[in-house]
């Protein structure tokens, strides 16, 4: 049995720091692939195609920082191993990389667990579900393959830069799916701001509905709003610019809230259900768009002291 080298202070910090980078990188990625994956498969929930809100911002920002730290300090350590081989034996090289292996081992074990029960248990193998899956075990599997392999001394220099080509390329790759699926920077943020326009429309609604319970009538202009909330009445958030709020009959209590939209929902996924809340129903096209709205029937109505 090999003598275990003690750790001097500069191989500790390079070993916790490539072993955090590690796992940042993991954490980010899987991250990633599931942002990705919930909106290209997304979960159908009573007849309606629910995307939720996915940004791939952090993961990908995450990804692009740490994986570059990891790999350079990958290289500092191998450098070392290299010129000074018992360095191979230290202490904390030895307990992180068991660690690591420890817990990629768990998480493939649970990954087929998972699988597993929900084939036992009769629930549905939807096609996202697999993918999750699939994403989970290819990742722990690397890394699970990546450090038996250096723990029984089978890595030399060449292997060491196939590994890292082939994780720079599932990780490029997986940036590049993620874009592709979600839309540029560009794309986000605009989405963002058409996100925003549509909550800030849910909000007006709602004083809109307050005002009609306080006054027992329609407000007749944007401005009659501040009688229900004293803070000022969202606007724009891209342009500055007021909403729009247009009687459509007063009898009929009917009015429509229109803003300037920049894409068109039906064509853009991972930015909000497409059911309807508070009677906007967040389907919209690209340009100016208006919602045709009602007071509720029996909407109760307060009456005056």
């Amino acid at each position: 049995m090999e003598p275990t080298k003690k750790t001097n202070v500069k191989d500790l910090f390079l070993n916790l720091g490539a072993i955090v980078a590690l796992y940042t990188v993991v954490i980010s990625l899987i991250n990633l692939l599931f942002a990705v994956i919930n909106t290209a498969y997304p979960q159908i929930t009573n007849g309606y195609n629910y995307y939720g809100s996915q940004s791939i911002s952090w993961p990908v920002a995450i990804l692009i920082i740490f994986f570059p730290i990891f790999v350079f300090l990958m290289w500092l350590l191998e450098k070392a191993y290299v010129s000074e081989p018992d360095r191979r034996n230290m202490g904390i090289r030895k307990w992180l990389s068991y660690i690591t292996l420890f817990l990629a081992g768990i998480a493939t074990a649970g990954d087929l667990v998972t699988v597993l029960y929900y084939f036992i248990d009769g629930q549905e193998l939807t096609t996202g579900f697999l993918f999750k899956v699939l994403a989970v075990l290819v990742v722990a599997l690397a890394v699970f393959v990546y450090y038996i392999s250096d723990i029984r001394g089978k890595l030399n220099s060449n292997s060491r830069k196939i590994w890292a080509g082939v994780a720079s390329v599932i990780i490029l790759g997986s940036i590049v799916w993620g874009f592709s699926v979600l839309g540029s920077p560009r794309t986000q943020r605009l989405l963002k701001y058409d996100e925003q326009k549509v909550n800030d429309l849910m909000t007006i609604n709602s004083l809109v509905q307050s005002y009609y319970q306080m006054k027992a009538s329609m407000p007749s202009k944007m401005e009659d709003l501040t009688l229900v909330q004293y803070s000022q009445i969202p606007v724009d958030p891209q342009s500055g610019k007021a909403y729009e709020y247009n009687l459509i009959g007063q009898s009929a209590k009917a009015y429509e809230l229109c803003a300037e939209f920049n894409i068109d929902s039906k064509t853009t996924k991972g930015v909000s259900a497409s059911y309807p809340y508070q009677d906007i129903s967040r389907v919209h096209p690209a340009g100016y768009y208006c919602f045709k709205l009602a007071i509720p029937v029996g909407q109760y109505v307060k009456l005056p002291m």
